[in-house]
């Protein structure tokens, strides 16, 4: 049995199955999304399914198809029914439960359905834009708003806001709540600049853009949880089976979920009613303390740990939390070094440790192989964007030398050296990796280290940094990095 409108009587609803009613199928569209990735069927439609089974949003969305990539057959068969495996640990429990998504209504191509995509534009009740379009989406290119489609995603969101300004004559009440989701800094700010110099280029008028800025909210948001997609072949056919029906639409996410959304306008709040349904959508006047605490503990965490790790022989963040040593170092580095380094008026300290233990949580997922070599990609510049800024932080507050975080950069810098064939890092350019490559030579090593091009500033000005650093590269090589990990895990305490 396939999963479709008709099946949906027949499945057998159980305690770890969520159901949608034949209603919610009905809702009108008050959302268009740009992109049919897993992050955004994960994520944001997730939110808006569990707001529409708690009879809240009451809303469904259309989704645009940007690209020539796959196909919609899948989403036709199955009436763009699919479900959501979410799987993982929760304050130490492991938790697993099956969930029918019904949000969506219609996946559009822009290739060959742009008219029917801009009509959505004349739809009354459309008041919600999302995309994730990946960072690329978001540039600046020149574009014709005329074009069927245009090229680029801002330029598609400039014809469908124009399309909506014409039919509806100018009614500032019937701008749009634009929530891109792509992983740049102020990414809802960037995409509204991008827009507005789009319409200057394609000459629409001072009365169009003035309602462009004055009716439309474009809300800079952040997106926090891993979605891989589709279940090995192995565990999609057993949850298949345990479920009764075929699913070629099954996706699976891990628990933990946010969705910061930067707005302080009541409307905004109001329209984005779905919010009420999950603790994990957050809308705030300013939602950098969720950047900062995901750049540091989250990605900062990964990036510090990831070259001892594989030194160590470790290959994936599950194994390295079933290591008591790793997991000593993962837990008191974030614990001991990062949280202190990071709190202030802005991040409060249970707020860090509430973050931290949920993050603990995640590496701790049975359910998700995240390889540790995967995180070494552009390991330089992760370097210098997730751990320089709290490194220095730290020094402005002590003057100790954190031990573990000069342990971590040096696992970096061995890493480095000893993994060029399959180092993909832009940075790391040869002539570093031949200094790094005799890196027990002291003036080496300070040289590599004092390269503000590579790190922004000069680390060697960090008191005793860079000689902890030294000790350590020496203790890497002569004691192995298993054992130096033992022995440094032994004398931890938090």
């Amino acid at each position: 049995m396939q999963l479709s409108k008709n099946a949906l009587s027949i499945i057998n609803e159980r305690n770890n199955l969520q159901l949608p009613a034949i209603a919610h199928l009905e809702l009108p569209e008050k959302v268009l999304q740009f992109g049919t990735g897993v992050l955004l069927r994960g994520l944001p439609d997730y939110f808006i399914d569990k707001a529409n089974k708690a009879g809240i949003f009451n809303g469904r969305v259309v989704i645009v198809k940007s690209t020539d990539k796959g196909g919609t057959d899948a989403f036709v068969t199955q009436q763009n029914l699919y479900t959501q495996c979410v799987q993982g640990i929760a304050q130490g429990q492991k938790v697993e439960e099956y969930i029918v998504n019904a949000a969506i209504s219609r996946v559009i191509s822009a290739a060959t359905q742009w008219e029917a995509i801009l009509a959505c534009a004349e739809n009354p009740a459309m008041e919600i834009i999302i995309s994730n379009t990946t960072e690329v989406g978001i540039t600046l290119t020149d574009d014709d708003v005329k074009a069927t489609p245009p090229a680029s995603f801002p330029c598609k969101l400039l014809a469908f806001l124009l399309r909506r300004y014409g039919y509806f004559k100018g009614d500032i009440s019937k701008g749009m709540v634009i929530i891109p989701t792509e992983l740049i800094p102020d990414n809802g700010k960037k995409l509204k600049a991008i827009v507005l110099e789009l319409a200057s280029r394609n000459h629409l008028g001072k009365d169009f853009i003035n309602w462009l800025e004055k009716a439309n909210h474009f809300c800079s948001s952040l997106v926090d949880r891993i979605v891989p997609g589709a279940l090995p072949a192995a565990a999609h056919a057993a949850v298949e089976k345990e479920l009764g029906y075929k699913d070629e639409l099954m996706i699976m996410s891990e628990v933990y979920s946010l969705w910061a959304i930067e707005a302080d306008d009541p409307k905004v709040n109001e329209i984005l009613s779905f919010a009420k349904a999950d603790s994990g959508v957050v809308i705030a006047p300013d939602i950098n303390v969720f950047r900062e605490l995901k750049l540091r503990l989250l990605n900062g965490t990964h990036t510090l740990s990831c070259g001892l790790a594989i030194l160590a022989g470790i290959d994936t963040v599950k194994s390295a939390m079933d290591n008591a040593a790793m997991e000593a170092f993962i837990s008191t580095l974030m614990k001991s070094e990062i949280i202190p380094a990071i709190t202030d008026m802005h991040i409060r300290e249970d707020a860090a440790l509430r973050f931290a233990g949920n993050v603990l949580d995640r590496f701790r997922n049975p359910y998700i192989e995240h390889r540790w070599e995967s995180i070494t990609v552009q390991y330089t510049s992760k370097m210098r964007m997730r751990v320089v800024p709290f490194l220095q932080k730290h020094y402005q507050r002590s003057q100790e030398v954190p031990a573990l975080t000069a342990l971590g950069f040096a696992a970096y810098m061995q890493y480095i050296a000893t993994a060029q064939a399959k180092l993909t890092d832009d940075a790391a350019n040869a002539a570093s990796i031949r200094k790094w490559q005799s890196q027990l030579d002291s003036p080496s090593l300070l040289e590599v280290l004092s390269d503000v091009t590579l790190w922004g500033i000069d680390l060697t000005g960090l008191k005793g940094f860079a000689h902890a650093v030294g000790i350590m590269v020496g203790a890497l090589i002569n004691e192995g990095a298993e054992d130096l990990i033992k022995r440094v895990s032994g004398e931890l305490t938090y």
